[in-house]
């Protein structure tokens, strides 16, 4: 087995995911391409310094602006928003894998009293009228009802009849997202926008072990090299730990991944097979890149299996937006800091769309991290760019108020 070293590893994920040296991902065509490199990226309606998704894309993404994605979801129909690690977005050209998935939606919805009959009237409407919200389907009342989306909870709460009947239509891929106001969602017909061959095209997985097969390998290749453990980096993929073991093993046999041994762990980490090019020239290549300071999202698929990030990097996060205010630690919508090929600290930066202003409330700095004039001035510039990328300016921040751990 390939054995390596942990600063080998940690130049070898940051490479593939486009965040240290030159930009590997530029424009709206770059974006396309890191989609379609991890997979799917998740989304989050929250909007503190910008949305979950954006934040990914603008962090290593040249010239990366939010419209771009818009373009890429709702103009171009290159991406499409839907479940896969929760609420996603992933290549439109992966829509067949997901057959098996719809199937189970529409068996789902048909165990629900009233949804057919609504089904069959609200498509009727949409064909006829256009784009609808929750708000503009004339479709009134409550039904019990319950998203196949989210497999857990209540199978029988009370839902507003309009939003339910969308919401179903939609995870059976009889609607697309047409748009976004806001948070608000408007759908229309998937017929509108994909074409018949993708729509109608047969599932390229012979079985659910095939499907289960794709996802995991899927899910190495959105981190760059992952363990044989449980992890958030599994999220929305149904399976136990002995299936898990199966695919692991499967795929490795079938030569589509390939295990490493990583001094100082004690656990083999996997990586796709077709990256072994970029781990040999990360292995044989001493010269020094360029260093780039980024803040990442919360969510970034690089820090999907943070246990993995604590055992490489030594560095701990946690995402408290859910976590009660008397509790947090940091803050509620804090980034991290990569410097290089190392997390430095944390910043905690909030955009005041109505003021045009963004401020920075912290900046926490990793112990061992001297805050020097050259870290400050790049942690500034980052700052201004996230700044930019809001549509604002930098308001008066505390960049020089470092708070030690």
């Amino acid at each position: 087995m390939l054995t390596v070293t942990q600063d080998q590893a940690r130049r070898f994920i940051l490479l593939k995911q486009g965040l240290l040296g030159e930009h590997r991902f530029i424009g709206k065509e770059g974006a396309y391409r890191y989609v379609r490199q991890a997979g799917c990226i998740q989304f989050d309606p929250v909007d503190a310094c910008g949305k979950n998704a954006e934040l990914t894309l603008q962090s290593r993404v040249k010239g990366f602006r939010k419209r771009m994605l818009d373009d890429l979801l709702y103009r171009d129909r290159l991406l499409v928003d839907y479940s896969d690690k929760e609420l996603s977005i992933w290549p439109t050209e992966d829509w067949p894998y997901f057959s098996g998935y719809r199937e189970r939606s529409m068996a789902h919805g048909r165990r629900f009293e009233g949804i057919p009959e609504l089904e069959a009237q609200a498509v009727d409407y949409i064909r006829r009228h256009g784009p609808v919200s929750s708000d503009t389907l004339p479709v009134d009342g409550r039904i019990f009802w319950h998203s196949s989306m989210h497999w857990s909870g209540d199978w029988h709460r009370e839902s507003p009849a309009a939003r339910s009947v969308l919401e179903q239509l939609y995870t059976d891929g009889m609607l697309l997202i047409h748009h976004k106001s806001g948070s608000r969602k408007f759908y229309d017909l998937a017929e509108k926008y994909l074409p018949p061959e993708l729509l109608n095209a047969p599932n390229p997985c012979a079985d659910e072990a095939d499907f289960l097969d794709w996802r995991v390998k899927r899910r190495i290749g959105a981190v760059g090299l992952l363990w044989n453990r449980r992890s958030d980096a599994w999220l929305g993929v149904e399976m136990t730990a002995e299936q898990r073991d199966a695919a692991f093993e499967r795929l490795e046999k079938a030569g589509d991944v390939m295990a490493m041994r990583v001094e100082g762990l004690r656990s083999p980490l996997y990586m796709l097979s077709a990256d072994r090019p970029e781990l040999a020239a990360v292995m044989a290549d001493r010269t020094p890149l360029k260093e780039r300071l980024e803040f990442l999202a919360p969510l970034d698929p690089m820090l999907w299996d943070r246990k993995l990030i604590e055992a490489l990097w030594g560095y701990r996060y946690s995402w408290e937006i859910y976590t009660p205010a008397d509790k947090r630690k940091y803050g509620y919508y804090v980034l991290p800091v990569l410097y290089g090929d190392r997390f430095i600290g944390r910043i905690e930066p909030k955009a005041d769309r109505q003021e045009k202003t963004l401020t920075v409330r912290n900046l926490w700095l990793e112990p061992g991290v001297r805050e020097t004039r050259k870290l400050s001035e790049k942690i500034e510039s980052a700052a201004r760019r996230l700044a930019r990328f809001n549509e604002c300016s930098l308001g008066d921040s505390p960049l020089v108020r470092v708070i030690y751990k």
